[in-house]
């Protein structure tokens, strides 16, 4: 039985993943932490399988966590579980002996599938960074400009996002869930939720980690 380690410093993704693995009984959940130190503190003792790693965490960069990991027990597999879908995140974290690579917003199916994909000896990445990485070593990509008014700092009217919307992108590329959200800007959850329908409808995505994602590619946030 594969036994899985998960690294995610917030709670409520922490609980998420936990729940979601306890569905499978092929699955053992041998560790649940907030920190990397932890987690690489229980490396040793615990011998997971698979470790889950966010790369957001609160004291070390999970990157280092995947680094040491490997380097501490070479039969474990590393996925990263994030927010972050840009090219030198995912790249960053292949080096480091990440094995897959799925976004948060994952559903539970794909959630599920990704790690038995990885334990099967696959690569799991979600769809949308395999697009990028895939265009990214086509021909015709080696050389991708980013608009004009996207290096000038002006975006097109049909994506110009608001200062409000901005903060938002930013919130949410740190995990805070819509309330979390509201709380700090000092709106309603609703509200929140109005902003990001708007997000969405303006960088023609279809969820949070494609949102923030395409910010960073657009130069509309930068998270790194």
């Amino acid at each position: 039985m594969p036994r899985v380690l998960i690294v995610e410093d917030d709670v409520a993704f922490r609980a998420r993943y936990t729940a979601i693995l306890s569905t499978d009984l092929s699955f053992e959940v041998v560790g649940s932490v907030g920190t990397g130190h932890e987690g690489l503190a229980m490396l040793g003792a615990l011998k997971p399988d698979v470790v889950l790693v966010d790369l957001g965490l609160p004291d070390i960069s999970g990157i280092e966590v995947i680094r040491r990991a490997t380097a501490t027990l070479p039969d474990c597999e590393c996925m990263v579980v994030t927010v972050f879908g840009d090219e030198e995140h995912v790249l960053a974290s292949i080096e480091a002996g990440a094995s897959g690579y799925l976004l948060k917003d994952a559903s539970e199916q794909n959630f599920l599938s990704g790690i038995r994909e990885l334990i099967a000896g696959g690569s799991p990445i979600s769809p949308i960074i395999a697009r990028r990485l895939l265009k990214r070593f086509q021909p015709e990509a080696i050389i991708d400009p980013l608009p004009s008014e996207v290096m000038s700092g002006v975006l097109p009217e049909e994506v110009a996002i608001s200062a409000r919307e901005r903060e938002i992108l930013m919130l949410a590329s740190k995990g805070y869930n819509y309330p979390e959200m509201g709380k700090l800007m000092g709106i309603s959850p609703h509200t929140v939720t109005s902003h990001v329908k708007k997000i969405y409808r303006k960088l023609a995505v279809h969820s949070r980690g494609e949102a923030v994602f395409e910010a960073n590619r657009m130069g509309i946030i930068r998270t790194l």
